[in-house]
């Protein structure tokens, strides 16, 4: 089976109408493996970043040694694609293992309805859940942004351990507002009981993710169960407001420096040191030769606030490589060989298939996803013949309408905009997407036809949720 030959009773099984399918490309089986011989899990997910702003991608006017070394110690990857140029979605992907509008969430979640592009299925199975069965406790520190309200805050979606930010994007990253409402909780769920509370820490958002981060591994260090930790920084996303101390340091040290750019690659510096205090963490709580860690971003950077996309075009909201290649790499002591490097094609749902994998854990129902664990424990594996689909459903400008990507081999079709038409690139020829190719190219053909195929499979998956029933009062 395809997703482009499908019967009808194929395609009600893939969106979910027709039972769990089974013999599907992202099924995993679990062995039998004690928890004890488990790995942690640590997954870094930050906000905006740049493919060029790491010093290990090739900035030329920062410094960000931890992440560094975790691109040293373990495999660099050079193609891998966040789900979304925009953040909610690749959130999505990343938890379910699916196209973000195969689970409810081709735009960004926001508090007003009348500006909210999502809301994830309640029957996507999210990755806790699934890591749970294989007896790891779960916790995600940091931005959540699937959700605002029951049902949908991460210890109802399947966490044991919550400590960070409900929303989108803070207004202020020390009152940790947005517009006004207060979306900081620790929350837990233990034994089917959910606590969610409220609270009103002190501190830059950066420096409270990093210490409660910290804190859950030194609480879990001497449990005897392995981990997973969610680790979502909202760094660098706007605004642009690294501590003082750190912007000065960036401008005593980078003499041409612009103000604009200067303020995000000390916010960035900044979040590298959170980062390096919480592998230190590892280290001293003598987890560290135990633990897989993966870091990536959620999108392109944001060129108007100073991102640096490297060579690629365009950036942050755009479907062009700046938008949606990002940074990523993956190290575990023993299994990931250090200084390695792939050009193997990903995206960020092939995340929740790899872990689990890893983990042990389970998968028996419809993903899109595909394990890298063989790719990144040296193994052969062979490149994936795929369709990539990418959505972003948006309002203001955009009217609320979706616009399009899709790729094949070396060959991807490109929307812009909803007002823009598709065009093809071949990016092994024109890497910087600079030259379409004739519509009347083969590819286009092929191309335009898989995207409309997904466009109708996610069509039957319902992105909104209504204050009231549609009964015509």
């Amino acid at each position: 089976m395809t997703m482009f030959n499908y019967t009808r009773r194929d395609f009600l099984r893939a969106i979910g109408l027709g039972g769990a399918a089974l013999a599907t490309p992202g099924w995993l089986p679990a062995r039998e493996v004690s928890p004890a011989h488990k790995p942690n899990i640590v997954l870094i997910l930050v906000d905006d970043l740049g493919y060029g702003d790491l010093s290990s991608y090739g900035a030329k006017d920062m410094k960000t040694p931890n992440i560094d070394k975790l691109v040293a110690s373990g495999m660099r990857f050079d193609n891998f694609y966040a789900n979304c140029p925009v953040c909610s979605p690749t959130r999505a992907s990343l938890l379910s293992g699916r196209y973000p509008d195969l689970v409810g969430v081709p735009g960004v979640i926001r508090t007003h309805l009348t500006n909210n592009w999502g809301y994830i299925a309640p029957q996507a199975i999210l990755l806790p859940k699934l890591l749970s069965r294989a007896g790891y406790h779960t916790a995600i520190v940091g931005k959540w942004h699937l959700g605002l309200a029951a049902p949908n805050t991460p210890n109802e979606r399947g966490f044991d351990h919550f400590h960070g930010f409900l929303g989108d994007m803070m207004d202020d990253y020390y009152n940790h507002r947005r517009h006004g409402i207060n979306y900081m909780r620790l929350g837990s769920r233990k034994a089917g009981s959910i606590n969610n509370k409220e609270i009103d820490p002190k501190g830059h958002a950066t420096d409270l993710f990093t210490q409660w981060a910290i804190d859950y591994i030194r609480q879990r260090s001497g449990s005897g169960q392995p981990f997973f930790l969610y680790l979502a920084y909202n760094a660098p996303h706007t605004p642009i407001q690294p501590p003082d101390d750190w912007l000065q340091q960036v401008k005593n040290r980078e003499n041409d420096i612009s103000d604009k750019r200067a303020k995000l690659v000390a916010l960035i510096e900044h979040l590298d040191d959170g980062i390096g205090s919480v592998i230190t963490a590892l280290k001293q709580s003598g987890l560290s030769n135990n633990t897989m860690v993966i870091f990536t971003s959620d999108n392109g950077g944001q060129l108007n606030v100073g991102a640096n996309n490297g060579p690629l075009r365009a950036g942050k909201q755009d479907m062009y490589e700046g938008g949606i290649r990002v940074p990523m790499c993956a190290l575990w002591p023993g299994k990931i060989k250090p200084g390695s490097q792939s050009n193997r094609v990903a995206l960020t749902m092939d995340l929740f298939p790899t872990i689990c994998e890893a983990a042990d854990a389970a998968i028996a129902h419809k993903i899109d996803g595909r394990s890298i664990l063989p790719t990144l424990l040296g193994k052969y594996q062979p490149a994936e013949d795929r369709f990539l689909f990418w959505v972003r459903r948006e309002g203001g400008n955009y009217g609320g309408r979706a616009y399009y990507a899709a790729r094949y081999g070396d060959y991807k079709l490109v929307q812009n905009s909803p007002f823009e038409p598709l065009q093809l690139f071949n990016l092994k020829d024109d890497p910087q997407e600079q030259h379409p190719l004739d519509k009347k190219h083969r590819m286009y053909r092929k191309l335009f036809t898989a995207l409309r195929n997904h466009i109708i499979e996610a069509g039957a998956v319902p992105w909104q949720k209504y204050p009231v029933e549609l009964n015509g009062s």
